[in-house]
């Protein structure tokens, strides 16, 4: 018999293409807490979507409790650094506190593997409430794999390029609207990486949760500065670009990697893949070199760019 997945967010741009890579050998729910998306989402992956809100719950066990699920992807957050600013009890209600309701209801009903979906922004220095949030999911979560039979770890990636609410779905709106984007840190650097590459992060830490419990799964990647991606968007798709103010919350450089995490590091291959597995209880016996931030990573050559920013059939 097939095992079942749930995917919390499971109706957002991540959850679906985690759906559509893992149906053919798991019986895949989504649950999210917005229904029309989860029709949508339905009717995109071919996967059943039930309603589930993170931060209530009884809502998680219900869920958990009728599906029984073997392994729990979560995925659900509210994610955007500017509205995390503003809004600062949604941020911690559903990234700390829905958090919380699915590690404890997984280690309630005896799921069996529980990833947690997780960001940069959550690596040291965390220079906003959404960083501040994420990490202390990683460190609940992989606290929690001690505490119990559920066996749980987290991956970390940089921003999945054309995901709901990120740069290029609002540059697109802006160029179709004005045929100009405002970019708010042409000379910030950040990490990229396709939501095929995203999802391959999830399934490899899932495949591996007997190695990564407890620990941090981080895959290095390339960096771009915004204003060389603002210049190979104009470049290849028309438009302009122009300065406009700093959002609350923004910082120059990301760490996939923090300096205080460096000791507890280490360099790990998974499946033929580089990767950085950190482990917050103890101390690395071959730490990694240096900390992993966008201000020395390798840098993704133009061509690389064109291909990020080809935005994909099925958005959300």
């Amino acid at each position: 018999m097939a095992p079942t997945i749930l995917i919390t967010g499971g109706s957002g741009f991540l959850g679906r293409a985690l759906a559509r890579k893992l149906k053919s050998r798991a019986t895949v729910v989504l649950g999210s807490r917005n229904n029309a998306r989860n029709l949508a989402a339905e009717q995109a992956t071919g996967c059943r979507a039930v309603p589930l809100d993170v931060a209530r719950i009884e809502s998680v066990r219900d869920v958990i409790g009728e599906l029984r699920p073997d392994a729990v992807i979560h995925a659900a957050a509210t994610k955007f650094v500017d509205l995390s600013e503003r809004e600062p009890m949604e941020c911690v209600d559903v990234n700390v506190l829905g958090s919380q309701n699915v590690a404890r209801v997984c280690r309630e009903k005896g799921v069996r593997a529980l990833i947690g979906v997780s960001t940069d922004k959550a690596a040291p220095p965390a220079g906003n409430l959404y960083g501040l949030s994420k990490a202390l999911m990683e460190r609940m979560f992989c606290a929690m794999d001690a505490k119990g039979p559920t066996r749980v770890a987290c991956v970390r990636m940089g921003n999945i390029a054309w995901s709901t609410g990120s740069v290029f779905p609002i540059w697109k709106r802006m160029i179709d609207d004005s045929g100009v984007i405002h970019s708010t840190g042409p000379d910030m650097r950040r990490f990229f990486l396709t939501v095929d590459d995203a999802a391959a992060l999830v399934v490899r830490g899932l495949d591996n949760i007997s190695t990564l419990a407890g620990r941090v799964c981080v895959m290095p990647m390339k960096a771009a500065q915004i204003r060389d991606v603002l210049d190979v968007w104009t470049k290849h798709r028309g438009g302009d670009w122009k300065t406009i103010e700093r959002r609350s919350g923004d910082k120059v450089d990301e760490h996939l990697v923090g300096e205080t995490e460096v000791a507890h590091a280490t360099d790990t291959m998974i499946e033929g893949v580089p990767h950085c597995v950190i482990d917050f209880a103890n101390k690395a016996a071959h730490p990694i070199p240096r900390a992993l931030s966008t201000a020395d990573a390798v840098r993704l050559t133009e061509a690389e760019i064109v291909t990020i920013l080809q935005a994909p059939v099925d958005l959300p």
